[in-house]
């Protein structure tokens, strides 16, 4: 009973000092409490069965084997296909979106042919109504000048008149001052010979 007590101290200072470094003689026997024979004897029946159990794990049975090989390979295939399946979901998705975009452009486009052509349709309009302007403006400026070069004609010809009629009327003013001196001495003349007749 002793004796494996005492074994098991060694065994559980062993698994507990190599957690941390590789279990020595001294190190197992401060450890445990043992003396330096157990410690020596206990420690090496526990690398020993440490050795035996990695020895016995590392010799997988050939069947384990093939069967872990197609398991793996069952789960490599099936994440194989889900990344497939991911990766043909995410490019329909990018194809979807990038169709929404070149949709978005060509009617962007098409807004963008709309607004050029109502634009030149405006400054054509826009041009066509300043031309017209012009031509108006133009128009009646030929007509003012044409007013203007008439209505100074006539006040010329106005002034030519006034003068001409003062002239007319200096003329006959003269003429009847002219009539009224010969009226008067004719006048006299004609009236003594009617008076020595009635003497007569």
């Amino acid at each position: 009973m002793a004796e494996t007590s005492v074994k098991e101290r060694v065994y559980a200072a062993a698994e507990q000092i190599s957690g941390e470094r590789n279990p020595t003689v001294s190190s197992v026997r401060q450890a445990a409490g043992v003396s330096s024979a157990d410690a020596t004897r206990f420690l090496k029946e526990w690398r020993e069965e440490k050795a035996a159990a990695g020895t016995q794990i590392a010799a997988t049975p050939q069947a384990v084997l093939e069967h872990a090989a197609r398991l793996a390979g069952t789960v490599w295939a099936e994440a194989a296909k889900l990344a497939d399946d991911r990766h043909a979901g995410i490019e329909a998705q990018w194809a979807r979106e990038r169709q929404e975009k070149d949709d978005e452009l060509a009617e962007l486009g098409a807004d963008l042919d709309r607004t050029a052509a109502e634009k030149d349709r405006v400054i054509a309009d826009l041009t066509n109504e300043l031309q017209a302007a012009a031509a108006r403006l133009e128009g009646a400026e030929k007509n003012a000048a044409d007013a203007l070069q008439a209505a100074d004609a006539a006040r010329a010809e106005a002034t030519r008149l006034n003068i001409g009629l003062s002239a007319a009327e200096a003329r006959a003013a003269t003429l009847q001052q002219a009539l009224d001196s010969l009226l008067q001495r004719v006048t006299p003349e004609t009236q003594q010979p009617q008076a020595g007749g009635a003497k007569d």
